[in-house]
């Protein structure tokens, strides 16, 4: 038969779960404005009823009932949408970094009036064109050297912009790894916390929620997939490697190196392999640091090299007023001071590559003449050589252009005097020094005989960087080549001192056999102004007006893409977000109705434990013998 104080711990349990409940109630409501907390819910059910009552009569139920207890406090989550979230939120990190960044940018690109480096290169070009008219006065001279002062200020400020925004990029992946590092130790310790709680036999719901939350926020820096199929190890992967398995949580170091300029690289602590990410906030940082901003940079600098090559070029040939020749217009910084181009790159004391910029053929070549002979020529490029065939019908001009848009490293065109003119272009591997011609090879004769730029056709007579004296492999004498410069020559263009100190050496005339040019000679002044729309293969550009109007148009682009995709993520993960939030937030009319449930069901609870306790007052106390 069953217990005559059965009902007092049916109603006790009964209080018990829905006292649990209103408190769980009370929880949600305190919580609503928690980022990353998800609402709770107390499923409750039945306790475990009398089994096997054989001493009951025949009409008493087989099964007593004992009232009710809390199964589990349960919070709402829809794992198959977190893992969407988690995807997504990759994505968004990226383009909201990025777009910050393209838009400091576009700033440093907003150049208006005369301030533009465009309107300075103009009146450049434009005080040569004024020298060239009156070439035997002193004022035009001034006034090409203060011009050129300005263009030269116009470039550095440029550069300097686009440098201090790559360190802020590199100091901002410093932070951002650091970051990650702590994110991969606060989950860690939370999958050994979870694991405590749940052989316990309790519901974490806490700690799983500021887990996730801990997630969402780390799948916005770098790209995670989580996998949460067993409870005891929880692993969250990145790049196809763990980053948190259970209660380890492994880290990211920075290796600073020469090859990048100080630059940090990241890679995993434990094994010193580099580290790479396809998604988030930390990839669209290193895209930019290391791809935009520096190929940015490289176009800056490219830009410059060639006009500064193409300046002193002519002026190196022509004769001042007051008869100097030989000098440069604007100063050139050399990275070898050896004459050979001879450069120890493994620092072990031994010369072992030659480091040099441009070569010139020595016989005069005819843009439009045709070969009449067949081969292939081999060029360095950014994955490996680039090969380039010719026919007997094409002409010189045609394969200059083949050249240019082969996508080698290494750019072509006919001088001033017609010789063909080879020149290292930047690089886009860190490894590779810029302005360093790297590999040139011909099977055939056009570089050998033809245009006079190599000694022998085929491997014996290629021009290889990777060893000493590599010079040896070209025809004619040192004039016929320079080595390559200082890195970054936008940031250390300069007009040449001895301009400045005598602008009369400002050279404007071309001499004869030897002698100085007469003081009313400008053709030297007008070659370098026609400079200003001469095709002269900056990169894979022609002109330098072609430069501005390539770099213009891409930084609108850029902007235009970043923004663009920014919108599209955004909208993604709000739609992802609200549904979220329809699941797992707190609806506060919701809670107040399941509050008023629990209420009444509290009051029913206690009434119900009050008249048991009547009945058995009147069963012990109010029953005489």
């Amino acid at each position: 038969m069953t217990s005559t104080f059965s009902g007092i711990e049916i109603g006790k349990r009964a209080v018990v779960a829905h006292q649990q409940a209103l408190n769980t109630t009370g929880h949600n409501l305190s919580n609503a404005s928690t980022e990353g907390y998800s609402r709770q819910r107390v499923e409750m059910s039945t306790f475990e009823p009398i089994y096997l009552p054989g001493l009951n009569r025949e009409e008493t139920p087989g099964q007593i009932g004992q009232g009710t207890v809390v199964e589990r406090i349960e919070r709402i989550r829809d794992r198959l949408l977190d893992q969407r979230i988690i995807a997504q939120a990759s994505g968004e990190g990226y383009w909201t970094t990025r777009d910050s960044y393209v838009r400091m940018m576009e700033q440093l690109y907003l150049e208006v009036g005369d301030n533009s480096i465009r309107s300075r290169m103009d009146s450049f070009w434009d005080s040569w064109q004024d020298l060239s008219e009156y070439p035997s006065d002193s004022a035009p001279r001034r006034a090409v050297i203060e011009r050129g002062k300005t263009l030269v200020d116009a470039i550095h400020q440029r550069y300097k912009g686009l440098k201090g925004l790559q360190d802020m990029v590199d100091q901002d992946i410093q932070l951002t790894v650091g970051r990650v590092n702590e994110l991969s130790k606060q989950i860690a310790g939370l999958n050994r916390d979870i694991q405590k709680i749940r052989a316990q036999g309790d519901n974490p719901n806490d700690l799983l929620d500021h887990r996730d939350l801990l997630v969402d926020k780390l799948s916005s820096i770098i790209d995670v997939t989580v996998d949460s199929r067993d409870p005891d190890e929880f692993m969250v992967h990145t790049a196809g490697y763990i980053l948190v398995q259970g209660k380890i949580g492994r880290q990211f170091d920075l290796e600073q190196g020469i090859e990048t300029e100080g630059y940090s690289r990241i890679v995993w602590q434990d094994t010193g392999d580099e580290a790479r990410f396809a998604g988030g906030s930390l990839a669209a940082l290193l895209d930019l640091r290391d791809v935009t901003i520096q190929g940015e940079i490289q176009n800056l600098d490219n830009m410059t090299m060639n006009f500064v090559d193409l300046v002193n070029e002519v002026h190196r040939s022509a004769y001042g007023l007051n008869g100097n020749t030989g000098l440069d217009f604007f100063q050139e910084y050399p990275f070898v001071t050896n004459l050979s181009g001879n450069y120890d790159r493994d620092g072990d004391g031994t010369y072992d590559s030659t480091y040099i910029f441009r070569i010139n053929g020595t016989n005069v070549l005819e843009s439009q003449s045709q070969l009449g002979f067949t081969g292939e020529i081999t060029l360095s490029g950014a994955d490996g050589d680039v090969h380039i065939p010719y026919y007997p019908t094409d002409t010189v001009a045609e394969i200059i252009a083949r050249i240019n848009n082969a996508g080698a490293e290494v750019v072509a065109r006919l001088n001033r005097e017609g010789y063909l003119s080879l020149k290292g272009s930047t690089a886009e591997a860190w490894d590779n020094p810029d302005f360093v011609i790297r590999h040139i090879e011909d099977s055939g004769y056009f570089l050998t005989g033809y245009a006079g730029l190599l000694n022998e056709r085929g491997p014996e007579g290629a021009y290889d960087w990777g060893r000493a004296d590599a010079m040896t492999s070209l025809a004619g004498g040192v004039r016929n080549y320079s080595v390559a410069p200082v890195a970054h020559p936008s940031g250390w263009l300069d007009l040449n001192p001895a301009l400045l100190r005598d602008p009369n050496s400002v050279a404007t005339g071309f001499g004869d056999n030897g002698r100085a040019a007469y003081p009313g000679n400008g053709e030297a002044a007008l070659a370098i102004a026609a400079i200003r729309n001469t095709p002269v293969t900056v990169g894979s550009l022609h002109t330098f007006d072609d430069y501005f109007a390539d770099s213009v148009g891409r930084m609108g682009l850029l902007g235009e893409q970043s923004n663009r995709a920014l919108e599209t993520q955004n909208l993604i993960m709000k739609q992802l977000r609200d549904m979220r939030e329809s699941i797992s937030g707190v609806n506060m009319d919701e809670e107040l109705s399941a509050m008023i449930k629990y209420q009444h069901g509290y009051a029913a609870a206690a009434r119900f434990i009050t008249t048991v306790n009547s009945l058995l007052d009147t069963i012990i106390n109010r029953m005489g013998v």
